[in-house]
């Protein structure tokens, strides 16, 4: 029998590189290269003698502050880069790759340009932005690293419709299981069935949506009654049938809540990001109109 051909040595690092995350891609490339970018920047501030003192109005300041706002203004546009989609070199892995790295970068560099000299102005202001962007970006790729996992050990190979169609699936029974009580149970019921996963906004999505909710108080009320001696079977069919409504909905909260941690940094960042353009753009006029 013929052997499968081998995939040549191209294709082979093409498959590896299609498998790794933005963080290693090619071997930390961009890690590499923003830690190369952030030590010329370190030694030249060490070694280089302006007078009176390094700070942002030396030509070192203005070097560094010119390489800062490049570097902010390419950072920026990774939204309309996500919606071209191409490979190689400037592939998307690999401009969000530079963008987490220079953007760690920019910290030192524009550190180095303020001279560490901070006061109550707009230039000052464009700074805590910038660092405001990079720790809400920071979180991104802390959540990006982590939740992913945590979304699809939780779906246990269940899609999102799939979890809403089981949830449905329950309630029907629960329906049926609940037309031969009496009103006061049959209103538990329905009470519980009124409950859903996917009420209240953003913040009520993080917290993980209500506890203690209409479900719960049924399943309680069910659980007293079917402990005792002569319990009903169809109370205890009931409370199983609610047990079950009840890891349905904890499961799908923890859903939306893993998905609301995906979300809830863009919040800051996309936000933060234009209020630092803004501010960039008054430091840099104010500078020039002073200089």
């Amino acid at each position: 029998m013929a052997s499968a051909p081998r995939p040549s040595r191209q294709t082979a690092r093409q498959l590896t590189a299609d498998h790794e995350g933005f963080l290693r891609h090619r071997n930390f490339r961009w890690l590499k290269r923003a830690g190369a970018l952030c030590l010329i920047t370190i030694l030249a501030y060490a070694l280089i003698d302006v007078s009176p003192r390094p700070n942002g109005g030396t030509w070192l300041g203005y070097s560094l502050g010119t390489i800062g706002l490049m570097l902010i203004v390419w950072l920026s546009l990774l939204g309309l880069r996500k919606r071209t989609i191409t490979r190689g070199a400037w592939s998307l892995k690999a401009w969000t790759s530079a963008h987490v790295y220079l953007g760690l970068a920019l910290i030192v560099i524009a550190t180095l340009h303020t001279g560490f000299e901070f006061g109550w102005n707009v230039h000052t202001l464009a700074y805590a932005l910038m660092l405001l962007v990079i720790a809400s970006g920071l979180f991104g790729v802390v959540v990006y690293a982590v939740l992913p996992a945590a979304l699809s050990n939780n779906r246990e190979q269940m899609t999102q419709p799939q979890m809403v169609e089981a949830l449905s699936a329950v309630d029907r029974q629960l329906q049926s299981a609940a037309q031969p009580l009496d009103p006061h149970w049959a209103g538990l019921v329905l009470a519980a069935l009124g409950e859903g996963a996917f009420s209240g906004g953003l913040w009520s999505r993080l917290a993980g949506g209500k506890h203690g909710g209409a479900t719960q108080q049924a399943i309680a009320a069910f659980n007293l009654a079917s402990t005792e001696e002569a319990a009903d079977p169809a109370l205890v069919r009931v409370e199983a049938l609610l047990q079950r409504r009840a890891a349905q909905l904890a499961r799908m909260r923890r859903h939306m809540r893993l998905k609301a941690l995906l979300e809830v940094w863009l919040y800051v960042h996309v936000p933060a990001t234009f209020a630092l353009i803004a501010a960039l753009t008054a430091h840099v006029i104010s500078v020039f109109y002073y200089w």
